[in-house]
């Protein structure tokens, strides 16, 4: 892991296409800027795990009926 300190208005960049700029450090909080390709996903870590979470669950297999039980249940 690398660790850098940059100030408000400094930058680094990540390879040649992603750079990330501090905006503002007040409470606490960094509000960061970044400029990349359309084609580079940016993500909050937090929801990267979500993501995986519902990639597995639309994966699983269920079936039709036990999926009726499951609403039928929720009806009642």
């Amino acid at each position: 892991m690398l660790i850098l300190q940059r100030k408000e208005g400094e930058s680094l960049l990540i390879g040649d296409e992603v750079e990330v700029t501090v905006l503002a450090v007040e409470a606490g909080r960094v509000r960061l800027a970044i400029q990349a390709p359309r084609s580079v996903t940016i993500l909050r870590s937090e929801l990267k795990g979500a993501v995986q979470a519902n990639r597995e669950a639309a994966e699983e297999e269920v079936s039709p009926l036990e999926l009726l039980g499951v609403l039928k249940e929720k009806k009642e």
